[in-house]
C-alpha cells in the first residue's frame, strides 16, 4: 500500500498586474489593499509551513482569511497543516472551503480524497476520477483510485487504474499490489510524463 502523503504548500502564482493571484480578479477601491495583503500573508504562511513553523503559518493563513474569507489558498494551507496534524474534520473542512471557492482544485480535491480514502471509499473514488478526468497523467491519483477501487471489490477498474498509474509514472510499480502487477508492466511512451499528484 502507498503511503498516505498529501500534497503540499501550494504557493500563490505569479500574478500579472491586472489581477490578484489567489482569485484571478482585479480587486478594486479599499478591497484592493485588504486581498494583497491576505496575500501577503498566505506567502508568509507558506514560508513559515516550510521552515516546520505550524503555529506560526496556521495564525497567517487565519489572519489572511480575516481579510480575504474567498482565499482558496490559506483553507488549503489550513488543511493541509490538519490533516499532517491528524485533524481530520478540521482538514475535511477546510479543503470543503477551498472547494467551495474552486469546484476544480485539484490539490484540494486530492487531499481530501486521500483523507477519505479509508473511511468514505466512493466519495474519495468520485473525487480521485474528477482528478484524472482533468488530467490523465496524474499518476499518483491513479495510484489512489486503484487502491479504492480493489477496495470496493472493483478489480477491472482497479487494474485499469493501476496500469494507468504506471504508464504515466513507471516508479510506481513498486506500489501496486501482487494480485495487479502483471498486468502494470507496461513501458511508457516517450510522450508520457508523471505528474506528482
Amino acid at each position: 500500500m502507498v503511503a498516505q502523503v498529501v500534497t503540499g504548500w501550494v504557493p500563490l502564482p505569479t500574478a500579472d498586474s491586472k489581477t490578484t493571484p489567489a482569485t484571478g480578479i482585479k480587486p478594486t477601491g479599499p478591497a484592493a489593499t485588504l486581498v494583497l495583503k491576505a496575500e501577503e500573508l498566505v506567502q508568509a504562511g507558506i514560508r513559515q509551513g516550510e521552515n516546520k513553523d505550524f503555529s506560526g503559518a496556521t495564525s497567517s493563513f487565519r489572519r489572511a482569511l480575516d481579510l480575504d474569507p474567498a482565499n482558496k489558498l490559506a483553507w488549503y494551507n489550513l488543511g493541509v497543516i490538519a490533516q499532517e496534524d491528524h485533524r481530520t474534520a478540521d482538514a475535511r473542512a477546510a479543503y470543503d472551503k477551498a472547494l467551495k471557492i474552486d469546484p476544480d482544485f485539484d490539490s484540494a480535491l486530492y487531499n481530501k480524497a486521500i483523507l477519505l480514502e479509508a473511511s468514505d471509499t466512493d466519495e474519495a473514488i468520485a473525487l480521485l476520477k474528477h482528478i484524472v478526468g482533468a488530467d490523465p497523467r496524474a499518476a499518483t491519483a491513479y495510484l489512489h483510485l486503484g487502491q479504492a477501487l480493489a477496495k470496493k471489490g472493483r478489480d477491472g477498474e482497479a487494474e485499469d487504474a493501476f496500469g494507468l498509474a504506471v504508464r504515466a509514472d513507471p516508479s510506481l510499480q513498486q506500489f501496486i499490489p501482487e494480485q495487479f502487477r502483471d498486468s502494470t508492466t507496461a513501458a511508457p511512451t516517450g510522450t508520457e510524463a508523471g505528474t506528482s499528484r
